[in-house]
């Protein structure tokens, strides 16, 4: 087993913004292929290693090379004791260290093994390299089971949210400030939709154990012509989380219908990007063996992975991994050594 701390931290250090990712991935092709037992294939700014020993059933081990934007501050990687303090040390670059020492390390897997590690998550949907590559290469990627190496404070995390993101826009009528019942003011209009998203109580939804609760929030709003207009037009735009059980059509229907709005002359409702949420796979059992070598009972992602991609690929999959996922993307992203090697000890059961 490589250090694990010190593996994280050179991974760190290497800058991988969305769409900036060709270092990081040539560090991981040079030591897949330095490896000596794995079939490498790079498509783009993502690589895929198999290993190919006849094995009865394959696990695909997944994790994505980006990061969020790097917040104002000092960037790179922090070693302090037993921490590794920097961008990405947590989504997902801790992940990534496990990933990589596992593929290099146990060549003879009791499962055959497939390592995917992909571009483009924090992006939206239309970039995200996983989806594409299902698309372009469903070879490389399937498998009977999935792990994805998201954050998950070391313990199973099954299934994910759905994710939608809408602009509701409302039409006005433009007036002078002085005389404003000539006009129709479009921000004004947007008061009863505010008042509703601001009264709503999220849905819990339990599935095998697990609960989902939903989530609806306001993240931007748009209006305003000048000082003295009335402005006609305003824009809401608004995420919501929604559970398994949900399609992205039925939770389009019901995000109108929480929304509380009758679109009149010139209103709009636009969704802008929209992921399917993914039920647990708890029964199968590759990712039993997950839950029973953490000894801890699995809980809900609260969030959107990409184990809903693979679940479109009929692979069954859950999230694992180490660090706190709710450090992710936070100026103090941290990881620490008994995280990393938790993890890695998890999953090296798991594959033999």
């Amino acid at each position: 087993m490589s250090d694990l701390l010190a593996l994280a931290a050179e991974l760190v250090a290497i800058p991988s913004v969305s769409h900036h990712e060709a270092a990081i991935a040539d560090r991981v092709e040079t030591a897949l292929r330095a490896a000596g037992h794995l079939e490498v294939t790079r498509v783009g700014d993502s690589v895929v290693a198999r290993t190919d020993l006849g094995r009865p059933r394959r696990v695909v081990l997944a994790g994505h090379l980006d990061t969020v934007p790097p917040p104002p501050g000092p960037v790179g990687a922090r070693v302090e004791g037993d921490v590794l303090r920097g961008l990405g040390a947590v989504d997902m670059k801790g992940g990534l260290a496990v990933l990589l020492d596992l593929a290099t390390t146990v060549a003879r897997p009791s499962l055959d093994v497939t390592y995917v590690l992909y571009a483009c998550e924090e992006v939206e949907r239309a970039h995200n390299a996983l989806a594409q590559l299902a698309l372009s290469h469903p070879e490389l990627v399937a498998g009977d089971a999935a792990v994805l190496g998201e954050p998950t404070g070391g313990v199973v995390e099954a299934g994910c949210q759905g994710t939608m993101r809408a602009a509701l826009t409302l039409a006005g009528r433009r007036a002078h400030t002085a005389r404003p019942w000539t006009g129709v003011n479009a921000v004004h209009r947007l008061a009863p939709v505010l008042e509703a998203l601001a009264a709503y109580r999220p849905r819990a939804v339990e599935i095998d154990g697990c609960t989902f609760t939903e989530q609806l929030q306001a993240v931007g709003v748009e209006g305003g012509v000048a000082g003295n207009v009335v402005p006609d037009r305003a824009v809401l735009r608004c995420n919501y989380r929604f559970a398994p059980g949900r399609d992205v059509v039925e939770a389009q229907r019901e995000l109108r219908r929480l929304l509380d709005v009758e679109l009149g002359e010139g209103d709009t409702f636009e969704v802008l990007d929209a992921s399917p949420a993914c039920a647990p796979a708890l029964g199968h059992p590759v990712i039993a063996a997950v839950v029973a070598a953490t000894g801890a009972a699995p809980r809900a992602k609260l969030g959107w992975t990409d184990v809903a991609t693979f679940d479109a690929m009929g692979v069954p999959a859950t999230n694992f991994g180490p660090g706190d996922p709710l450090l992710a993307h936070t100026p103090d992203e941290q990881v620490t050594r008994a995280e990393l090697e938790h993890a890695r000890a998890v999953l090296g059961t798991v594959i033999g």
